[in-house]
């Protein structure tokens, strides 16, 4: 191979899931001088939603990998460098010393194309964006992308795509994501507030926590100068005091960050009513030893409970689809769901997950006793993948097998509910007219008020107790 025939390529970090904006590298599978072929694995990277091992698309030999092990990349960033034989195309041949370990110089090898992140329309370099509030000079050559690339239709205010050239009130709106936009609405702060830290002049996360902290957090003023003056003593304040002997301090990020950041928006946006109901279930006990005894839901096929609760849920929707609906802030609309993709709340090493079983309310008992299986030993095992989590329309959480009687659960964001099913006692209750022991457990359902009311939520909660107490309805109302 000559130099006249080599190029390089470019991988860039891909949004591996519905709209993610970045992704912890977790392992490099490969090293400088390796030989890389088409679809091969290169590394695995953490996302907010799961572990996902990347191929690259293209053979060649490893010039540099750009970001170590540990190093949370945006999407669209260049994560490796490839020397592949002929020309490469012109987007994706890019000299290495234009990647170093940031993302702000990738934009200036790539001025007139970016990849676009799903969700925020087109992504432009964060010094040009920043200059645009001080000198009209940048926004010529920010402003041609616009037109090209549209925003999908699920996002309805992308606020970071540039707008018109800096005239009057764009000039005093503070730059930030979507996401940020949407933290500092739901913690009721003014972004005009916030001294931003992020490159470029770029409001994040952290600036919008730091503002929202009880101690006094400084006004950012209008004039560039003095924002970059405050902005390096700012950039310290996450860690103002030191830790006492015996701290620890645990970054968050991936899974449980992403977890953080849809339940403060869910218990933000979403007015949670939950209501709460005993059920004797000792039918359903009986049933499901019976089912395992058995074995008539097929050799191998795990019955548990939540089997139950699951189905007596599903029925329980069929009879009130309403239910199974979320609520469209933009166009102010109801959404009724055409499928029952439920949800199963589940706790791995990674954080709180939310994998779904697709059109669950179409599957039979002993399907549904399959998917579930599958869907639990696959959470446990770490390789939950985004498209199992995504899509949801009703969850369950089991706090019962953490030998909890019930909670108040937080809805996972774009659903209408959420049951909570707890530890199964044995407890005096008073059964054909003598207290006598049985077998009782405790439901709770969350809802969001806006599109569910409280005689829906009712209907549905008293649906899945009388099924639980009594197994046999399963039949009649199924």
């Amino acid at each position: 191979m000559t130099n006249a025939v080599r190029s390089l390529r470019e991988f860039k970090m891909p949004d591996v899931g519905e709209g993610l904006t970045e992704a912890e590298i977790l392992t490099w599978y490969v090293k400088p001088g390796d030989t890389v072929t088409d679809g091969q694995v290169v590394c695995e990277v953490e996302t907010a939603k799961a572990a996902v091992e990347l191929p690259i698309p293209f053979t060649g030999v490893v010039e540099a990998l750009h970001f170590p092990a540990g190093a949370t990349v945006d999407v669209g960033t260049s994560i490796i460098a490839v020397a592949v034989e002929g020309a490469a195309p012109a987007e994706a041949a890019a000299p290495v010393a234009a990647a170093p370990a940031a993302a702000a110089p990738a934009a200036e090898t790539e001025p007139e194309r970016r990849e676009v992140l799903v969700g925020y329309g087109p992504r432009t370099g964060t010094a040009q964006r920043r200059a645009r509030r001080t000198t009209a000079a940048p926004v010529a050559p920010v402003t041609p992308p616009v037109a090209a690339p549209v925003a999908p239709a699920a996002v309805p205010v992308p606020a970071p795509v540039p707008v018109l050239p800096a005239q009057s009130a764009g000039d005093d709106r503070p730059l930030a994501k979507p996401p940020v936009r949407k933290l500092a609405k739901d913690l009721g702060i003014d972004l005009r507030t916030v001294t931003p830290t992020g490159p470029g002049g770029v409001i994040t996360r952290e600036d919008v926590h730091a503002a929202a902290a009880p101690a006094p957090a400084p006004v950012a003023v209008a004039a560039v100068e003095q924002s970059a003056a405050v902005a390096a003593p700012v950039a310290e304040q996450p860690v103002p005091v030191a830790s006492a002997a015996g701290d620890v301090r645990i970054p968050v990020k991936g899974v449980r960050k992403a977890t953080a950041a849809a339940m403060v928006s869910s218990a933000f946006t979403a007015p949670h009513v939950t209501e709460f109901v005993q059920v004797d279930v000792t039918r359903t006990m009986k049933l499901v030893r019976k089912l395992k005894e058995s074995g008539e839901l097929g050799a191998g096929v795990r019955v548990s409970p939540l089997l139950l609760v699951a189905k007596a849920l599903l029925t329980a929707v069929k009879r009130h689809p309403e239910i199974n609906a979320s609520w469209d802030e933009a166009a102010q609309e109801i959404v009724l769901k055409g499928a029952v993709n439920l949800g199963i709340a589940a706790a791995t090493p990674r954080g709180l997950i939310v994998p779904n079983i697709k059109d669950a309310g179409s599957k039979t008992l002993s399907a549904l006793a399959v998917s579930l299986g599958e869907l639990v030993e696959t959470a446990r095992q770490g390789k939950t993948s985004p498209a199992d989590m995504a899509g949801g329309s009703i969850t369950i959480t089991n706090v019962g097998v953490f030998g909890v009687d019930t909670g108040t659960p937080i809805l996972n964001p774009g659903e209408a509910a959420i049951l909570a099913f707890g530890a199964v006692r044995d407890m005096p209750w008073v059964h054909k007219g003598k207290v006598v022991p049985r077998q009782v457990t405790t439901l709770a359902l969350s809802f969001d008020h806006r599109l569910v009311d409280g005689e829906l939520g009712s209907k549905v909660l008293a649906d899945v107790a009388a099924i639980l107490e009594y197994p046999k309805r399963l039949i009649t109302w199924g």
